[in-house]
């Protein structure tokens, strides 16, 4: 049957958006779900070790978030804007977002910093977006390290003191617009110990774009196009998981845009993986024919977002959605900075 969008909606309580992290990563909660029975159980993430068995592979997105918001102003005017860089399309040209849009057209140029950046609008896309084009002496990410904001979530209004806290401990490729929050919390001793268990960790690559937060405004989910993001998987990364398969062992993703990526290349090569990368707009969704993922880490997501409809896709429909209504009267924190399910 085709599901409408209402069927993934629920009421979440605004108190229970987390505004800020915790102190330490590994100390929030972890609702354990099966996603067959539907029963659940209240743990802490720290407790993720008990869930892991020798032999299992656990997969991490190493994407670091860019500091990708910045602040600028029109020359002739000092007029204030804010540029959120999108996608680094190639060189020094990137997909934009600007606010206010109107008032920069083609051709005009945006100084940032104390002009040791400056930008040319080259092409204007819908909804605000426009193609710009940077020039700078040095290096650009050092620049942008220096002059960007981390682009944090709409829902999210607190400042965060430690940038760092807004990226994953194994974070080292750039390119992401948002964080693979799933992924907040681990820590180097979690995962030391883990490896310890005979538990084999994997990194890919896939940089999550600010289309996450697309809301889904078909009434028809069928009908919802999905944003697309860039994966990679290394040979070697993709030999250890499948070696993992063939002992009996369990592929377990931190968070869905690892999800999205293995199961991209499991659907490609029927359930196989090999290096591979490219540009996904997999929309995982209930009926979806699973390939390559047997376990997931993952966040609470908001109400009628592709997200929810992942993991429905994986827990059915009502389990997911009786496993949020306990985490809502138990208090858990939601979102980017809240804490995390373990589905098994």
């Amino acid at each position: 049957m085709g599901y409408q969008l209402e069927d993934f909606d629920y009421d979440l309580p605004h108190e229970l958006i987390a505004q800020t992290p915790l102190k330490q990563r590994d100390s929030s909660r972890l609702l354990v779900l099966d996603h067959e029975t539907g029963a659940y159980e209240d743990k802490h993430f720290y407790d993720i070790l008990a869930e892991l068995n020798p032999g299992d592979a656990v997969v991490m997105n190493n994407s670091r978030v860019l500091p990708a918001r910045l602040h600028g102003e029109k020359p002739e005017t000092h007029g204030h804007v804010e540029v959120l860089l999108l996608n680094n399309t190639e060189g020094d040209t990137w997909e934009t977002l600007i606010k206010p849009a109107k008032k920069f057209p083609v051709g005009q140029e945006i100084k940032f910093g104390n002009g040791e950046l400056t930008a040319i609008v080259t092409e204007e896309l819908e909804h605000g977006g426009r193609m710009v084009e940077f020039h700078y002496d040095g290096i650009f990410l050092e620049i942008l390290e220096a002059l960007g904001e981390m682009p944090l979530p709409p829902y999210i209004k607190e400042k965060l003191a430690d940038q760092e806290r807004y990226q994953t401990v194994y974070s080292k490729v750039n390119g992401s617009a948002a964080a693979p929050t799933a992924g907040l919390h681990w820590t180097p001793e979690l995962l030391a110990k883990v490896e310890a268990k005979g538990v084999k960790l994997v990194e890919l690559t896939l940089h999550v774009g600010l289309g996450t937060f697309r809301p889904v405004e078909e009434e028809n989910i069928e009908d919802h196009k999905m944003h697309s993001e860039f994966y990679q998987l290394s040979q070697e990364a993709a030999d250890t998981l499948n070696e993992v398969h063939a002992n009996g062992g369990r592929v377990i993703a931190t968070g869905t845009t690892s999800i999205r990526t293995l199961e991209t290349i499991g659907t490609k090569f029927n359930g196989k993986l090999q290096a591979d990368s490219g540009w996904t707009e997999i929309f995982i969704k209930p009926g979806y024919q699973w390939t390559t993922v047997d376990a997931f880490i993952t966040n609470f997501h908001l109400p009628k977002s592709t997200l929810v409809m992942l993991v429905a896709a994986f827990t059915g429909r009502e389990n997911i959605l009786n496993a949020y209504q306990h985490a809502i009267d138990e208090k858990y924190r939601f979102f980017s900075f809240g804490d995390a399910m373990f589905v098994k």
